[in-house]
């Protein structure tokens, strides 16, 4: 007997899912799509149905909240007859503080415990508690889980995860880095092994790259350091936030200009990353600017590229070398020109792009010539397969 479990994952503007047909081991995609650029001018739903077309929706989505109710409605429209076929709904929720370890059955402590934790993921954790709550009102009788982003870095030691601050910081406040992108980092990082030919020991670096961003030191299978730290602010430059910056910069800002923390929160948040340098936070946008010259576009796209090459060479050098460098992401399966300008940098390893390869778009592919030294792969991302796994174990 088949199940349907239906996994909702909800980015900071995007959201998306996949309807799973599961028979034993058998993970089977019924329909999948997601909605983009939400809370972003030009938004869109798109549903796939099995093989056939891509529909795409153009539509207004201010919040999540109405994205996750087209997506209903696509279904609805199709793949399934009524919400009542649903045997299980999973989650991505990025951040799990130190109350989750591994994924969970969700309750309404689970629910509170992610409330808390909303500080440290502003712009996720409350997109994924409206997706729970919507899934609870329409189908409270069926079963969600929630799998946590910060779960596969538990593996990090001490001396990559503790901060320099005051012991009371952590055993009190629990304040450590915790890394993001979890489930991504796992798939990807696992299909890298793959390719490689499953050898016992391996150095991979993943760069998990969209509208946020991380990079994260896979060794021998398991993380030992990754970019996002306390909250998913730290690390890289990404669409709107700043990534590392001095810790200073917020108290002077708050000092110099009379904001309050909340001010400061949105802006380091919401305001800054490729859009505080050049007004546009979606790559495709920034790209098109870029190759038409525009001065501002040019030096996010620098300084993005370079944030990503710093965090590769910092990896490379804490695991002693590096056999392959994934992209994945809606940037790093699609932007061939960040992958191209990483690289490029990076040339100094013996890595040798394939330039045709590299103007592929979302497949699986190496895009390093046969005679690099370092393996260079595209991955696309399957968080959801990952969710759908854990969903199932859980019910």
């Amino acid at each position: 007997m088949t199940q349907k479990i239906l996994v909702l994952n909800s980015g900071s503007s995007s959201l998306k899912y996949q309807l799973f047909d599961v028979d034993g081991d058998k993970y089977t995609v019924v329909a999948k799509g997601l909605a983009e650029r939400i809370g972003i001018e030009g938004a869109f739903v798109s549903i796939k149905i099995g093989d056939g077309e891509k529909q795409i929706k153009e539509m207004p989505l201010p919040t999540h909240q109405e994205a996750i109710k087209e997506v209903l409605d696509l279904l609805l429209s199709g793949p399934l007859n009524s919400l009542d076929e649903l045997s299980g709904v999973g989650h991505r929720v990025v951040h799990g503080g130190e109350y989750f370890s591994h994924s969970v059955l969700i309750n309404n402590d689970v629910v509170g415990k992610i409330e808390e934790l909303c500080a440290l993921a502003p712009l996720h954790n409350p997109a994924a508690i409206l997706g729970i709550k919507a899934i609870q009102n329409l189908l409270p009788n069926v079963e969600q889980v929630a799998v946590f982003d910060t779960a596969f870095h538990q593996t990090m030691p001490e001396e990559a995860f503790m901060y320099a601050l005051p012991k009371e910081q952590y055993k009190n406040y629990h304040i450590r880095r915790y890394g993001m992108h979890g489930t991504s980092h796992l798939y990807v990082s696992r299909q890298a092994i793959k390719l490689l030919g499953n050898p016992e020991h391996s150095k991979i670096i993943t760069c998990h790259i969209g509208n946020g961003a991380s990079i994260t030191a896979v060794k021998d299978g398991k993380c030992i350091d990754t970019s996002m730290g306390f909250t998913p602010l730290a690390g890289v430059v990404m669409g709107t936030r700043s990534g590392d910056i001095d810790p200073y910069i917020p108290l002077y800002i708050m000092k110099t200009q009379n904001k309050s923390i909340d001010e400061v929160d949105k802006m380091l948040n919401k305001q800054s990353g490729m859009l505080g340098l050049c007004g546009l936070s979606d790559n495709r946008d920034v790209e098109v600017k870029y190759f038409a010259g525009d001065r501002d576009a040019i030096v996010a796209m620098q300084v993005y590229s370079y944030s990503i090459v710093k965090y590769i060479g910092a990896y490379i050098a804490a695991m002693g070398g590096v056999d392959a460098i994934v992209f994945t992401g809606g940037v790093g399966e699609n932007g061939a020109e960040v992958r191209k300008l990483v690289c490029d940098r990076l040339a100094y390893l013996g890595i040798s792009l394939d330039a045709e390869a590299n103007k592929k778009r979302g497949q699986t592919i190496a895009i390093s010539t046969p005679e690099s030294k370092v393996k260079v792969f595209v991955i696309p991302t399957d968080e959801e397969l990952i969710i759908a796994q854990d969903t199932i174990k859980l019910i």
